[in-house]
């Protein structure tokens, strides 16, 4: 029996694995669950699964939600702030930590879980795109258990041979190709992308993700941020990191070896998969999700991306290549950039041109502590914002 706590629980992955974990209540029992606007599904959630603490933001969404559960007949206990993040994350009763707060407010308490040793099975990309070498320093300090949750990343880890992480030069890895289906604008004459609505960038052909993710994949900041994690979590060079558009989200990515072979994994679009491989490691469990029929698929269609139609991707390389804090430079400018859009107060095209303007503006950003890296954060939202006023002014 596992005990859990669910960072971001009411969101599309914590929705995901609150299904996996329905499914085999003799193995997994919720210890915790957060959330933040969303609750109303976090009562019910408390409810369902007897969570002992739940963690919002604020004294007021802590109120109103003690209320809410008091109404379903639960006694979950309900704190609030970034300090119980980081409790239910490193508490002693928990095995493992779901990882799934979208953005750089999902750090502190992913670095929290890490460095109490849990298994963590991370869906925050930010983690490691704005504190890579400090993640994974605090994993090996910990003796935590790394499991990476996003489609990609997780095809990739299931590619690699076990003895990969202690002895990557025997592994014969020659690269690593990411998939992405290209989003909505795949096949979109890119003269056309300049009056895109937020409703058209978050119908994803594929996925059933949430808005904010869901633009990043049309602009495919999504698959940079993905590039900056692979280079992270498997110690890969980014010239050995591929990205290649495969619009039936069939084959969820591949790792090319020296004697060229290639080994893919495949299923059918739906997180359920990657979330019940990481919670139940190196054992297999029933996800929930319907077998892979090839011969319905049909046909397997490969591209190179156009960096015309998804500048995100390049920019993404740029500050893998540049270092220090400039990838938390980008993640924050994009932030901004994709909630002005999603407000109605950026256009489509404007978003790569603010997380482009704020990157020139702090290409010398440092890295360092949590500390330094937030104040990295913190300066970029406000260069970032600067643009977007000045684009709404004009």
């Amino acid at each position: 029996m596992q005990s859990l706590t669910v960072l971001g629980a009411t969101g599309s992955i914590g929705v995901s694995t609150l299904d996996v974990v329905a499914r085999h209540p003799d193995r997994y029992r919720i210890f915790a669950l957060s959330g933040k606007t969303q609750l109303e599904r976090l009562a019910a959630q408390c409810a369902q699964f007897s969570a002992q603490y739940a963690v919002v933001d604020d004294a007021a969404s802590a109120t109103r939600l003690q209320g809410l559960i008091a109404e379903h007949g639960a006694r979950t206990e309900v704190l609030h702030g970034a300090d119980q993040l980081a409790a239910i994350a490193e508490a002693p009763e928990v095995d493992a930590v779901m990882a799934a707060i979208v953005g750089a407010a999902g750090l502190r308490p992913t670095l929290a879980a890490a460095r109490a040793g849990k298994r963590v099975l991370l869906a925050n990309k930010e983690a490691l795109v704005m504190s890579g070498a400090l993640f994974m320093a605090a994993v090996e300090a910990g003796g935590a258990t790394l499991l990476p949750i996003d489609s990609e990343h997780n095809a990739v880890f299931q590619a690699l041979p076990p003895t990969y992480r202690r002895d990557p030069a025997a592994a014969g890895v020659r690269r690593i190709l990411l998939t992405a289906s290209g989003g909505p604008f795949r096949d979109r004459h890119v003269d056309t992308l300049a009056g895109i609505s937020p409703d058209e960038a978050c119908a994803h052909p594929n996925w059933v993700m949430g808005r904010k993710i869901s633009v990043d994949s049309a602009t495919m900041m999504n698959k940079g941020l993905e590039v900056i994690e692979a280079h992270w979590l498997f110690g890969v060079p980014p010239e050995q990191i591929d990205v290649v558009v495969h619009r039936q989200s069939v084959i969820h990515s591949m790792v090319e070896y020296a004697d060229g072979s290639v080994l893919a994994q495949l299923g059918n679009p739906d997180m359920r998969t990657p979330i019940a491989h990481a919670l139940a490691f190196p054992d297999r469990i029933n996800a929930g999700v319907s077998p892979l029929d090839l011969c319905a698929v049909g046909r397997l269609d490969f591209e190179k991306p156009d960096p015309r139609r998804f500048p995100c991707l390049p920019l993404a390389y740029a500050a893998l290549r540049a270092g220090r804090g400039v990838p938390a430079v980008m993640n924050a400018a994009n932030e901004v950039a994709v909630d002005a859009f999603l407000s109605g107060r950026l256009a489509y095209l404007a978003i790569a041109r603010v997380v482009e303007s704020v990157m020139a503006r702090l290409a010398s950003a440092g890295d360092g502590s949590i500390e330094e890296l937030e104040s990295v954060d913190a300066e970029a939202r406000a260069l970032a914002c600067e643009w977007v006023a000045s684009a709404e002014a004009a």
